[in-house]
């Protein structure tokens, strides 16, 4: 019964096809993957774009989880909590993370948002001002240093020719509003682009309110026909309410997640929890062109960014604490760009020397205790952390149907702390002497892949290489739940990856990209205990293994209708048995457990239409995730989901003038499901609902000049 669709399939992509060369020009160019320009049909890797309409059409923009879910092997789930981050990993690696994004690099214009021990921070960046997303999975992600899981580049708008204002507003459930404000143009040889946007929103659950205002401006120079200089300033300013999580059952007064999901528990009102963030950052990249084969690359950035966390510090938030840091970082990349020919076979290779560095300032103060407002200072520390890496990579076109890609990069990563808490110092709970010291790591990983060029149409690639993880300054903070002693045994964690896949053209209308793949994880960083107190100790277990299937279809028929369908299958486990002082109690994790916050299953699916005399545009978006387990003991999962959303809009011109017009409904059904958990929650407040029904509204008006 299956076979013949199977062979069938497999004839298309085999057959050759006179459409096929123009057909797979359709394939969007990427930088992430060699840094330099080249049609990701011809790359042995998986790489997906997420394009301006994806991005923006139908979007609040506000969150990368509404961007990538679309995505195969990327969970990307929405907190409904603006004070945290969404949840987003690849491939697995990711999953874990309590704050951030780590295990997955995240970068803008070749300019990192992640800093050098892995935490990555992905809200800097305002959605409305990005035309394009590059999802890099696999272990090419390796040559950009420290990570296991992908790449995720957000690539900012181009100036138009002619000069443009332009302005939105959005409103929509919960008391949402949003405005946009943007400029762009040329003006000789200098490109411009400001935008500016401002946000607010009541939230779905009690106290999860938000406001955060936001600008970016970039600037492209044309220095002459061989120098261009582009800088990239980013800002940002939020304040947030923290709902927390809830847990399964109804207890001791707390709402369930099942019955009470817009509820929260009293130690949020009690503790006030709630988040202020300020970021601020300038970039520069120069590129110079030496001669036709021949080309230098210097980017350098520095920002600040400032954090203060309200958190509960026991179960009915009687005592709480405010956790402060405040940030500075910087770095450079500088990259030599060379193509040419050896031994009559065209190549091109770039070598490069990476230098980052962030400097947390940080305090822990309490500021509730039995109730009573205090000012105890218990943690007073400096951060720093920076990295020094040099990498190569390069492509050679061994015969017209085979490429050969290969790299190389070696990472050192170093750690400090410089404890300002000393012993005679009676402040606070934990006066333990001086924490001062540093830990280093350093390793150099390979990558290698090839694609076989079957035919114009088909393509099929293979790749394997090596990851490096470190702690990051969360998992190195602690080394016992009752001290405050910095974790620096920590080892990094060491991976292994291997790919195959297939990327064809079917018919005239359809692309199809599929990978296979499998990864083993030596020393991965695990849960060693965990309190009600939000204080959690990290260590390394012995092994755990991925291995799933990414596959993506994408067609366009007749009358401008279109479908899209991405589909992960994912089975993360732990490979051998390990144990964690989980909430007080010595628990066995077993081989076999599945990694919490992973899903078995995810589909995203979406069928659109444009009437295009009347500028019309619709689409139906469908998601599944299957269960996911909330710890390490797999003690409890939060149940799979079904959900449908809606969009459609109008956009008319009129002289220079551009209206739009858009409605969202977000999860048409009413369905209550849990949108994301938090993993191995000390308190068991795993579950974050997500939203019922909802909508967006926005009216936009753009002039050209």
């Amino acid at each position: 019964m299956t076979r013949k669709p199977i062979f069938a399939l497999i004839a298309a992509m085999l057959a050759p096809q006179a459409y096929a060369e123009d057909a797979r020009l359709t394939s969007p160019v990427v930088i992430t993957a060699t840094r330099v320009e080249q049609n990701s049909f011809d790359l042995p890797v998986a790489i997906d774009v997420v394009e301006k309409k994806d991005i923006q059409d139908g979007q609040l923009q506000m969150t990368l989880s509404e961007s990538l879910i679309r995505v195969p092997g990327i969970t990307a789930q929405n907190r409904t909590n603006q004070s945290q981050d969404p949840q987003i990993s690849s491939r697995g690696f990711g999953s874990r993370s309590s704050f951030g994004v780590r295990g997955v690099r995240v970068y803008v214009d070749g300019i990192p948002l992640t800093m050098p021990d892995g935490q990555g921070q992905p809200g800097i960046v305002d959605l409305s001002a990005i035309k394009s997303i590059e999802v890099m999975r696999g272990p090419f992600s390796a040559l950009y240093g420290n990570s296991s899981g992908g790449v995720i580049q957000l690539i900012s708008e181009d100036a138009p020719k002619t000069p443009e204002i332009g302005s939105k507003i959005m409103f929509g459930s919960y008391d949402t509003t949003r405005q946009i404000m943007d400029a762009a143009g040329t003006t000789g040889n200098v490109e411009y682009l400001i935008n500016a946007s401002n946000f607010r929103t009541d939230g779905y659950r009690d106290h999860s309110s938000g406001d955060k205002q936001a600008a970016t401006a970039k600037l492209k120079i044309k220095v002459n026909e061989d120098t261009t200089l582009t800088s990239l300033i980013n800002w940002f300013d939020q304040k947030a309410e923290d709902p927390s999580g809830l847990k399964r059952w109804a207890s001791d007064g707390e709402p369930s997640a099942f019955t009470n999901p817009t509820g929260v528990v009293d130690a949020v009102n009690n503790a006030n929890t709630r988040v202020t963030r300020s970021h601020k950052q300038i970039g520069f990249n120069l590129q110079h062109n030496l001669n036709q084969n021949n080309a230098i690359n210097v980017m350098a950035y520095a920002g600040k960014r400032d954090n203060n966390q309200i958190l509960a510090t026991n179960p009915d938030g009687s005592n709480a604490r405010s956790s402060v840091i405040a940030r500075d970082f910087h770095g450079t990349d500088v990259r030599w760009d060379n193509n040419g020919t050896l031994i009559n076979l065209p190549y091109t290779l770039s070598f490069g020397l990476n230098y980052g560095k962030s400097s947390d300032a940080r305090t822990d103060t309490n500021v509730l205790s039995s109730g009573s407002v205090v000012s105890d200072l218990n943690r007073d520390e400096d951060n720093i952390v920076n990295n020094f890496d040099q990498y190569l990579q390069g492509k050679l076109a061994a015969t017209e149907s085979l490429d050969i890609h290969a790299g190389l990069r070696h990472t050192k990563v170093k750690l400090t702390v410089k404890d300002h808490f000393l012993t005679g110092d009676t402040r606070g709970a934990y006066p333990n002497g001086n924490n001062t010291g540093s830990v280093q790591y350093e390793k150099t990983n390979p990558v290698i892949g090839a694609i076989f060029k079957i035919n114009p149409s088909f393509n099929l690639y293979a790749n394997y290489g090596k990851g490096f993880e470190t702690p990051t300054f969360i998992e190195a903070a602690w080394n016992a739940v009752s001290s405050g002693l910095p974790n620096l045994s920590l080892k990094p964690s060491e991976s292994q990856n291997y790919e195959v896949g297939a990327k064809a053209f079917i018919a005239d209308n359809t692309e199809v990209n599929l990978s296979v793949f499998k990864i083993t994880t030596e020393n991965e960083i695990v849960l060693s205990a965990t309190s009600t107190a939000n204080r959690s100790v990290f260590k390394n277990a012995d092994k755990t293994k991925r291995s799933g299937a990414e596959l993506s279809l994408d067609s366009k028929f007749a009358n401008n209708i279109s479908t899209y369908l991405s589909y992960t299958m994912l089975n993360a486990e732990f490979d051998s048995d390990f144990t964690s002082d989980y909430k007080g109690t010595t628990q066995r994790v077993y081989a076999g457990n599945k990694i919490p916050g992973t899903y078995s299953n995810q589909i995203y699916a979406e069928i659109a239409w444009k009437y295009q005399p009347f500028g019309f545009s619709s689409a139906l978006e469908g998601r599944y995730n299957s269960k996911v387990y909330v710890d390490d003991i797999n003690s409890d999962a939060a149940p799979s989901y079904k959900i449908a959303n809606i969009r459609a809009g109008f956009e008319q011109n009129v002289g220079g003038w551009n209206f739009s017009e858009f409605v969202r409904v977000e999860n048409i059904f009413d369905k209550d499901y849990i949108g994301s958990v938090r993993i191995n929650d000390g308190n068991s407040r795993f579950y974050e609902p997500a939203a019922g029904r909802n909508y967006l509204l926005s009216v936009g008006a753009t002039y050209k000049f």
